[in-house]
């Protein structure tokens, strides 16, 4: 069996696990990430936490095949830096992957925290023994990861999988840097949330507020809960016209409201995309309840070519 270490660094915690090739955790340690005292600050803890997980079962961190790491944001996949690291002030350019490579003598790899639960949902979960497997979430925000034969698809500037800033409303309401109109200004968790707050005020909280008022019969909370299943059915054809995906793998907060949009979002794409591709392609409920760390950790499994 083969071992790798898996590090989900967030705004908030980071955590460390050591996982063999099927998943299964035998240590773990979590910290909060403190990211308010800095880069080095935050690496050196990584360190610290690599250093104290219990080796016992692989013989020994000497058979630690290598090192993943889960981030928020692009990252640059061949330099191993962030490019943005809005959750993680300090860390863009930060070289972790360089200096963790020169602590351990281990390959270590870097990768966005959506695409690291897309590898593991394609190798362990809802997507596992598809050959080709696109993972969403909608949650906060909305991120993607195309998966191929086990190994992620990063582009030239590991923005592939960006899908957040694809534009499904022209015109629509503009977030921050993205597009106006954007997939993730339109149809997240927090687009949902705040056409939500605008008509309903503080009665809603969160997306799943939204879908509990349409469920009840809300004619204002259908026509939000409409319009944005109909601006996701958008983005999935989309990026089913680009890449032909084997199967579509949704994981995220928003989709705890499914129940009540899962037929009309199914339906709907598949009124979208070609004739030949329709009921070809099916839209999966992602099966791992914590893909952060345990993706990280299939990272160095799938670059290095592990069976």
């Amino acid at each position: 069996m083969k071992y790798y270490i898996g590090i989900d660094l967030g705004g908030t915690n980071v955590r460390a696990l050591l996982v063999d090739a099927n998943g299964e955790t035998y240590s773990e340690v979590k910290e909060s990430t403190e990211k308010e005292q800095g880069p080095d600050y935050v690496y050196t803890k990584i360190v610290r936490m690599i250093r104290t997980l219990d080796y016992d079962a692989c013989g020994g961190f000497e058979n630690v095949r290598g090192i993943g790491i889960g981030v928020p944001g692009p990252v640059d996949t061949v330099k191993g830096v962030m490019i943005m690291a809005s959750n993680l002030p300090g860390f863009e350019g930060y070289p972790i992957v360089e200096k963790l490579k020169a602590e351990f003598q281990k390959p270590v790899f870097l990768d966005n925290d959506a695409n690291v639960a897309g590898l593991a949902e394609a190798l362990l979960g809802a997507g596992k023994g598809y050959p080709t497997v696109y993972f969403i979430t909608v949650s906060t925000g909305i991120g993607g990861a195309f998966i191929v034969d086990g190994k992620l698809v990063s582009g030239g500037r590991g923005h592939a999988g960006e899908i957040g800033n694809i534009i499904v409303k022209p015109g629509g309401y503009k977030q921050g840097a993205l597009n106006a109109g954007a997939a993730e200004g339109e149809c997240s968790g927090t687009a949902i949330t705040r056409k939500g707050q605008a008509i309903f005020g503080d009665a809603v909280k969160h997306a799943g507020n939204v879908f509990d008022l349409a469920a009840k019969g809300n004619e204002d909370a259908i026509a939000i809960a409409e319009e944005s299943i109909n601006e996701l059915s958008t983005l999935l054809a989309n990026i089913a016209h680009t890449v032909d995906p084997h199967c579509f793998v949704l994981g995220g907060g928003v989709m705890k409201s499914r129940d009540y949009f899962w037929d009309t979002l199914n339906r709907q794409f598949n009124e979208k995309i070609h004739v030949g591709m329709r009921n070809h392609i099916p839209l999966l409920l992602k099966k791992l309840d914590d893909c952060g760390a345990i993706g990280a950790a299939m990272l160095p499994m799938s670059q290095l070519g592990d069976e």
